[in-house]
């Protein structure tokens, strides 16, 4: 199947939903759920309201660098009625360094989850892909820190909106300590989150669909059917390893996680 279009879904309000949500974006002001502007369930209307805003950013000079699973928990999908996760693009610009300083100006009401990313340095472009085929296109993981955001009012989501909204999308912070497959057992590695030596989040890679690898083979197989297969050089953010923990600003997140080491994300104080 190729990349999602407005001829395809037959909605009429694709295009108003993607307008919103990139003025949202543009603005900092967040809007009320767009989900009643959708029939029920049509996942395929969502992803082409996504796939307009994908456009506008590349047309505007943004680069792709990877992509992003999200709703990799169980009970997640559960709660939001569906029975598969959902995906999101990365951009360059969504990219912070290690411990660097997050601007209030860059997100409008952030939540953080820590992940295993993986860095690709084969293509994963077809469809019919195995669990061997992932471990041979993965150069190395990372440990990260998701920062998700919501162009949506209060976080209010359904299915719908947070696939509209690059599956509420925000920042990624990846570690600086590359580790080799052959080396980890992602599916036992313990995770933990701190601020300010609290735990705010606990959890292990078995809360990522079983194993954060097995999300990487479903987000591989989706983007080979979509048209936006995976690349060498792209980065994976795979999926929460626990909980989402809110924001305050001044608050510096350090997550460690069972042979990948630790990352940090650092949120100014102030307005800045």
């Amino acid at each position: 199947m190729a990349i999602l279009s407005l001829a395809t879904t037959k909605n009429p309000n694709i295009a108003e939903v993607a307008r919103r949500l990139q003025e949202a974006s543009l603005t900092g002001v967040p809007v009320e759920p767009i989900r009643e502007l959708f029939d029920a369930g049509d996942l395929a209307a969502a992803y082409a309201a996504q796939e307009i805003n994908t456009r506008r950013g590349l047309d505007a000079g943004r680069r792709l660098v990877g992509r992003k699973i999200g709703l990799t928990s169980l009970v997640v999908q559960k709660q939001l009625g569906v029975d598969q996760p959902d995906y999101g693009m990365l951009f360059d610009d969504m990219a912070i360094p290690d411990g660097w300083e997050i601007s209030r100006r860059q997100l409008i009401q952030p939540k953080v989850e820590a992940e295993v990313a993986f860095v690709l340095e084969r293509d994963l472009d077809e469809e019919r892909l195995t669990i061997a085929d992932v471990l041979r296109a993965v150069a190395f993981a990372l440990p990260a820190i998701e920062v998700v955001d919501s162009r949506i009012a209060d976080w209010k989501i359904g299915i719908l909106d947070t696939i509209a909204d690059n599956a509420s999308s925000g920042l990624y912070v990846l570690g600086a300590t590359p580790k080799k497959l052959e080396s980890l057992d992602l599916r036992m590695a313990g995770m933990v989150m701190e601020s300010g030596d609290e735990p705010v989040s606990v959890g292990a890679g078995a809360a990522c669909l079983g194993d954060p690898l097995a999300a990487v083979l479903w987000l591989a197989k989706t983007m080979a059917r979509v048209g936006r297969p995976l690349k060498a050089g792209d980065t994976v953010m795979s999926g929460a390893l626990g909980p989402m923990a809110p924001v305050k600003w001044g608050n510096v997140f350090e997550a460690r996680i069972e042979g990948l080491g630790s990352v940090r994300a650092a949120f100014a104080r102030g307005e800045e």
